[in-house]
């Protein structure tokens, strides 16, 4: 398969979404017992795209726009579903009344008043140290800004960032270890699982 399941470079938007599709159909029938990492939760399925309307009220109600190759994605490829690690997480429906699962924490704190809005703060890669290690509200100022996109396990979860200098870009968050990277866009962060 070309590269072109996704926009050229430099092009908002312009996801190929048959291309995608069909790239995802391969995946599965050349892994039907789900044995590529994540492949068991997200069983190479992608919910609807979400309509506009959606987009919009997600965007006014955290007074955020999102990054137009991962809004473009949700807009004319799907909701949620296949693609690296345990799959992409839903952008809004309902969090669980009570979960003990930490994504479910994360995507409640991405959710509260002005935290999406507030500029991303890093701009490089952060190491804490053994203090900061349970300092919970200085992991929220370090990663506000940001939506988290996707789980990796064992406290570690993709973000996207959607305000400030490095929106559009995907930084890997180690909860466990205090480490958080910066990584590619959205766009060749999903091709490259997408195209392996």
């Amino acid at each position: 398969m070309k590269s072109d399941a996704g926009p050229p470079a430099g092009q908002a938007g312009g996801w190929d979404a048959e291309a995608v599709r069909a790239r995802i159909g391969e995946l599965a029938l050349r892994d039907p017992e789900f044995t590529r990492f994540g492949s068991d939760e997200h069983r190479y399925r992608l919910t609807p795209p979400l309509p506009e309307a959606a987009l919009r009220a997600f965007e006014e109600r955290y007074a955020v726009r999102l990054p137009d190759s991962y809004r473009a994605f949700l807009a004319r490829v799907g909701g949620s579903g296949a693609g690296p690690q345990y799959g992409l997480l839903p952008l809004d429906e309902p969090l669980p009344v009570e979960s003990e699962d930490a994504v479910d924490d994360l995507r409640e704190q991405d959710r509260r008043p002005g935290f999406l809005a507030a500029p991303f703060p890093l701009r490089g890669e952060w190491r804490g140290s053994p203090a900061e290690r349970f300092d919970e509200e200085a992991e929220r100022a370090r990663v506000a800004g940001s939506l988290v996109i996707a789980e990796s396990g064992c406290g570690e979860f993709v973000r996207l960032v959607v305000t400030g200098p490095s929106t559009g870009q995907i930084w890997f968050d180690d909860m466990t270890w205090d480490h958080i990277r910066p990584g590619p866009d959205f766009r060749d962060w999903y091709l490259s699982w997408l195209l392996r």
